[in-house]
């Protein structure tokens, strides 16, 4: 004869588990953001320098347009030296001129408000004005990479090498999570009066309005600054402030597989931040008291066959797409 109090108090407890194991699931999911395919990140408090997540923060990257973050900084520094004016004017060379887009497409000799460059470099993330402010502030590019070194150097990026101002491809252009975080620290810290600069949605000049690429000033709450990066070999990228309830965290995304997956791994990594921040800032640990956490003889991917093998395909299907449209 079948013992149904038996059978009825196994399936109890078999609920009982099933149910305990979800609630274990989803307090796993709040306390952890999704991992995107082992690409580093991090968020944390730039006040405090308290990490509330990361992951592979130490990993060499290529920081596309990200390094315009550090041509900012310099640019910030000329200007409360005296060395430039929000007013005054810079030149397009040869050189500038010559630069791959994005760009805005001066002519050589032709000039720009440096007030206008700063948001052309930030919202455009113009290239060729990344050239023309090098040489305003330093004198020539090479002479502003060698800056870009020794700022780096001084501000703690032990892992970080700039070659050039505006980010373009170059194998030899590496930065970390870490390193973005610590120069994104220093941006809010020490030039709060700019901070504006970061925020801008649009921007006009001339007849182009030109829209920031930093899409979560658009769609994250609180959303408040800094700048993406794209190249081939990168990813995407993005490094992204925001602000709720007086509270400022930053989060910084590497080698996003799309924009819109960037996105949403920086926004994920806000919110958490957030909705984590009491616990982590009692346990969580100091941004400059971690060792190093990856390989120091291990080099940076390079994403080409991945990522704009991909947006190949993504461009061919839109073609088709448009073509039938046509014939219909």
């Amino acid at each position: 004869m079948t013992n149904l109090p038996m059978q009825r108090y196994s399936r109890g407890v078999a609920v009982m588990v099933l149910r305990v194991a979800g609630v274990a699931v989803v307090a796993l999911a709040l306390l952890f953001p999704a991992r995107l395919l082992g690409a580093p990140a991090l968020v944390f408090d730039p006040q405090k320098g308290t990490i509330l997540y990361q992951e592979d923060m130490d990993a060499l990257w290529h920081p596309a347009s990200l390094t315009k973050l550090m041509t900012a900084y310099l640019t910030f520094e000329a200007l409360r030296e005296g060395k430039l004016k929000l007013d005054g004017k810079i030149v397009t060379s040869k050189n500038a001129n010559a630069q791959a887009p994005s760009k805005i497409g001066l002519p050589v000799g032709a000039s720009m408000r440096v007030e206008l460059a700063i948001k052309a470099l930030l919202v455009k993330s113009a290239n060729d004005v990344a050239v023309m402010l090098a040489e305003a502030v330093a004198g020539s590019e090479p002479a502003f990479v060698k800056r870009m070194n020794a700022t780096a150097k001084r501000l703690g990026m032990r892992r970080s090498r700039f070659v050039n101002p505006n980010g373009l491809p170059d194998d030899r252009q590496i930065t970390t999570a870490r390193d973005m975080a610590y120069l994104a620290r220093a941006l809010i810290k020490e030039y709060p009066e700019y901070a504006h600069f970061f925020a801008i949605p649009y921007l006009k000049i001339g007849k182009r309005r030109m829209r920031n690429y930093n899409g979560l000033l658009r769609t994250f709450e609180g959303a408040d600054g800094m700048k993406t990066g794209f190249v081939c070999s990168s990813g995407y990228n993005i490094v992204v402030s925001a602000t709720r309830r007086g509270r400022k965290l930053v989060a910084v995304v590497l080698g996003g597989k799309s924009g819109s997956a960037r996105n949403q791994r920086a926004a994920s990594l806000l919110d958490h931040g957030f909705r984590r921040y009491r616990w982590r800032s009692l346990f969580g640990k100091n941004i400059d008291k971690l060792t190093i956490q990856a390989s120091l003889t291990e080099g940076a991917p390079d994403l080409r066959s991945v990522i704009c093998k991909r947006k190949r395909k993504v461009r061919k299907r839109r073609a088709r797409k448009k073509t039938i449209r046509k014939k219909k």
